[in-house]
């Protein structure tokens, strides 16, 4: 895959991801993509049980591109899909909210903290105080990964199953 607007991220692992922010004609790939992405993989992303991400949620997570939000969208080589991710202001330019998913299948290869490496130099780069995620308790994998780096974690008030996790920018 050869974009010229996209960012190319490799791996630990060798993965070479090319990152750019969602466009209209990306709606199949993304359809596609969370058709197979696993009904917990989903759960964690969404924080709510979904069958499916439809039409309407894929065109909001689309069009979130503006002067405060960035809804990226990362291929391999063969032109798939391997991962998304949100990067949404609080409004004030302080906080910076963030997503990702990934496709099982390249989980373990380094895309996930590759693409959170490159989330975070994104929030920075946008002057940022902080980026932070809201993860379920269940969701291991990723809170290890945000522990690695330097993601510090705190109880959602109201929700002990979820875990808000920050990182300090500056």
């Amino acid at each position: 895959m050869n974009d010229h607007d996209s960012e190319q991220i490799i791996t630990r692992a060798g993965v070479r991801l090319h990152v750019r922010r969602t466009r209209d004609e990306d709606e199949p790939a993304l359809a596609a993509f969370f058709a197979s992405v696993t009904p917990e993989d989903l759960r964690f992303r969404f924080l709510a049980t979904l069958r499916e991400v439809g039409h309407d949620r894929l065109v909001a997570m689309i069009r979130a591109n503006d002067a405060r939000n960035e809804s990226l969208i990362a291929f391999v080589d063969d032109g798939s899909v391997a991962a998304t991710a949100i990067l949404a202001s609080d409004g004030a330019g302080k906080r910076a909210e963030a997503a990702v998913v990934l496709r099982g299948d390249l989980k373990g290869q380094g895309v996930g903290w590759s693409l959170l490496d490159h989330l975070v130099s994104r929030a920075r780069a946008r002057g940022y105080a902080v980026i932070e995620f809201i993860e379920g308790h269940a969701n291991r994998s990723a809170l290890e990964i945000e522990r690695e780096m330097g993601f510090e974690e705190e109880v959602v008030d109201g929700d002990p199953s979820l875990v808000q996790v920050s990182r300090f920018l500056r």
